[in-house]
């Protein structure tokens, strides 16, 4: 018999009163389980994700093993973007590389449509697999931001300060505008078939954008997200922004037509709702904190969960990802250390 749904982490994005704070945990499915690092030695991430069965263990895993509060679905913002003519192939210790990298506005003009129930179909079956099937928790469906995967087709590969793709945005306004357009339209075409497939809650990573300041992103990019997120406000559920180092943007997706702003470790809590942002707040644990002795995590812990707990509309994550020297012992306790003490010192 299929267990109760455990909705606290909805409600906590829709700004309602919760019995606890909810929590789960990025990257919370992946390298620091030895569940999955021998399916790794296996299969490459492309393999995993295009086999539903398989796709959809590796993210229940973690709801099982820690007792989080949602589950995130496994696979990577790369996933649709071969379906619009990117050549991407991830390589072990580097990453995504595109061998096809965007250097022109004809090279934005090639780029096609993603269809997605013919161009990802198994990421959609994973979806309904672990929604109607497996999971007792709100399954969060992703995308990747415009530009960060902008930054990548420029860019090629990783890179450590985006001068590529800054250039562009400066000397090619009408190819970087064209191909914001272009990730809008794939991104709103990908999310929504997600959520038609049964995701609760839906996170837009924009992993890279701490790298543009904040006259250039309102210019540059602020007005895809607006489009991308009153698209997606359509589908009526909980719609979360996050980025890496862009504490200085977090007052800018507070105006975005959404529900919750994701913070790293770089702002409190506390400075993000002096500084403005009024929404739902997820965050903001740094992960390296999780290799320090128990006592150190659990003063942390709670100085976090104090300020997230002064209004409705918390939900406790990371910083950042989980590496892999993080032990999922330690997040199994960690759960069960949030659960308990916000159960007990709700405001």
């Amino acid at each position: 018999m299929k267990r109760s749904f455990n909705d606290t982490f909805l409600r906590a994005c829709r700004g309602e009163k919760t019995e606890y704070v909810p929590v789960w945990y990025m990257r919370q499915a992946g390298r620091s389980q030895p569940e999955y690092r021998a399916l790794k030695e296996k299969y490459s991430l492309f393999e995993i994700t295009h086999q539903p069965e398989l796709c959809a263990y590796v993210t229940r895993l973690p709801v099982e093993q820690y007792n989080v509060d949602a589950a995130i679905l496994y696979k990577d913002i790369m996933s649709p973007l071969p379906a619009i003519g990117v050549d991407v192939d991830i390589k072990a210790g580097i990453g995504p590389v595109i061998s096809n990298p965007i250097r022109s506005l004809q090279d934005v003009e090639k780029l096609g449509e993603i269809h997605p129930e013919a161009d990802v179909p198994y990421v959609l079956e994973t979806i309904r697999l672990l929604t109607t099937e497996q999971l007792n928790v709100p399954l969060i469906g992703f995308a990747g931001a415009p530009f960060t995967l902008a930054s990548y087709m420029i860019e090629g590969g990783p890179s450590k300060n985006y001068n590529k793709t800054k250039a562009f945005m400066y000397a090619e306004p009408k190819a970087w505008f064209a191909l914001m357009d272009k990730l809008a339209d794939m991104t709103i075409r990908y999310v929504k078939a997600q959520i038609q497939a049964g995701a609760k809650a839906i996170q837009i990573f924009d992993s890279w954008v701490g790298a543009v300041n904040v006259e250039d992103y309102r210019y540059f990019i602020k007005p895809t997200m607006a489009r991308i997120f009153s698209a997606l406000r359509e589908e009526n559920v909980p719609l979360i922004m996050f980025g890496v180092g862009a504490s200085h943007l977090a007052k800018e997706w507070n105006d975005l037509p959404l529900d919750v702003v994701g913070l790293d470790w770089r702002l409190s809590i506390k400075e993000a709702r002096a500084n403005g942002v009024t929404k739902a707040i997820q965050g903001n644990l740094d992960p390296a904190v999780l290799l320090a002795p128990w006592d150190v995590i659990e003063e942390r812990v709670k100085r976090i969960l104090d300020e997230g707990m002064e209004q409705p509309g918390y939900v406790f994550n990371l910083g950042h990802g989980i590496f892999p020297d993080i032990q999922p012992e330690t997040l199994k306790r960690l759960t069960a250390f949030i659960h308990e003490y916000t159960s007990q010192n709700r405001k």
